[in-house]
């Protein structure tokens, strides 16, 4: 390994309630890489929907640092931070394979892309919008992503355009 290598590896950290924000600023004050990945989730509030980024991951974040090169122990004093997932006396790091492809799936935000999973005839939820929590049918994928389904509705089959990011398989 040259000088200009890191043996730098993703660790899983477990948050405090409701301090991943505090947790994130404070880490990146003390010079570490964080990783927290985000998805979109919509719910019904008040008679209306609220769409929400909510973590991939609730109560951790991904923390990127070296090992050999020490420092790390301060993550646990750190506000917002309970402790490091470990598996004996030292932190476990999370496999890299597992990393790369997490990484890779998510935006420079850290927010998961849409991933189109279905095919025609697969039953689906809808996770966005006005009908978030309708089971459909998907009846045809355009060419640009865009999802026909078909929902029903009052007794009758009505055809819907959805986003590959507003619906998961039922």
């Amino acid at each position: 390994m040259t000088s200009t290598e890191t043996a730098e590896r993703w660790y899983l950290a477990q948050l405090k309630p409701n301090c991943q924000r505090i947790a994130l600023r404070n880490l990146d004050r003390q010079g570490f890489r964080t990783f927290l990945p985000l998805q979109d989730l919509t719910t019904r509030q008040g008679g209306s929907f609220v769409t929400r980024s909510t973590p991939l991951f609730p109560g951790y974040l991904f923390v990127a640092f070296d090992m050999e090169a020490g420092g790390w122990s301060a993550i646990n004093s750190t506000y917002g931070i309970t402790r490091l997932v470990r598996f004996g006396a030292k932190p476990a790091p999370v496999p890299d394979e597992l990393m790369t492809s997490l990484l890779a799936r998510c935006d420079a935000d850290g927010k998961l892309l849409a991933e189109v999973t279905v095919r025609p005839g697969d039953a689906v939820r809808v996770t966005a919008g006005a009908f978030t929590d309708f089971i459909g049918r998907v009846e045809r994928i355009d060419p640009d992503q865009r999802v026909w389904v078909l929902l029903d509705l009052m007794g009758r089959t009505t055809r819907v355009s959805l986003g590959p990011d507003s619906m998961r398989s039922a």
